[in-house]
């Protein structure tokens, strides 16, 4: 049988909502595919929301930043809803009012926990890691004594939490379908667009294969971004 999260007041879609999903596989699985959320909270009595990076570790949602972050001092005194949005394509229908967006979302509600146990923590730069690039966390230093108590890390529980969805054609209304305008799905995808060497350090050092299994990207040579005013 199917898992699924309760829904409470928060989470039921009043509208279109044949669109929610509680499935919690179904969850985690639009969870697992980002790297970044947009967290709302509230801080000195008025909302803010920041988009940052998370990773997940079975049922918590982990985010981690600098001690002097006011986004999680503020997170930790109270409530978040956390937001993870995938576009998958622009909807183009016949008539300007039918277009939309077809796209994968989650919506996560709940009173952020502070970890303060070392390994949770490294366990949970591991999980952001693998979250942004299967691989480097084997390849690369992991974080120091100095580098952990200077950073604060907090975990959402997914327990109030639901999905909504759009996929598939434009819904046009009958009168506009003979219009001699086109119409369909214009398809989007993420890509990894190129792997720019760091100029510092070794210069010997091969590309890692999990970063070409992400591209077949192609050398991409850095370009010195202009800054000067315009006159």
């Amino acid at each position: 049988m199917t898992e699924k999260y309760e829904v409470t007041e928060r989470t039921k879609l009043t509208r279109r909502p044949h669109r929610g999903i509680y499935d919690k596989e179904a969850i985690r699985a639009i969870l697992d595919e980002g790297f970044m959320c947009n967290v709302a909270y509230v801080h000195e009595g008025a909302p803010r929301v920041l988009p940052t990076g998370y990773g997940r570790m079975g049922d918590y949602i982990y985010i981690h930043g600098s001690n002097q972050s006011t986004m999680l001092s503020a997170a930790l005194s109270g409530e978040v809803c956390v937001l993870v949005t995938h576009v998958d394509g622009l909807v183009l229908a016949r008539a300007l009012y039918n277009h939309s967006v077809n796209y994968r979302s989650v919506v996560v509600f709940g009173r952020p926990e502070e970890v303060t146990d070392p390994q949770e923590k490294v366990a949970s730069f591991e999980a952001y890691a693998r979250h942004v690039l299967k691989g480097r966390f084997a390849d690369v230093r992991p974080p120091n004594s100095k580098e952990l108590n200077s950073t604060t890390v907090m975990r959402i529980p997914i327990a109030e939490a639901v999905a909504k969805m759009r996929s598939g054609p434009p819904t046009d209304f009958e009168l506009d379908l003979d219009r001699d305008c086109w119409a369909g799905e214009l398809l989007i995808k993420q890509v990894f667009a190129g792997a720019i060497r760091d100029p510092q350090g070794r210069q010997d050092v091969p590309v890692p294969r999990y970063i070409e299994e992400y591209e077949k990207l192609p050398s991409v040579e850095r370009q010195e971004v202009d800054n000067t005013p315009d006159a």
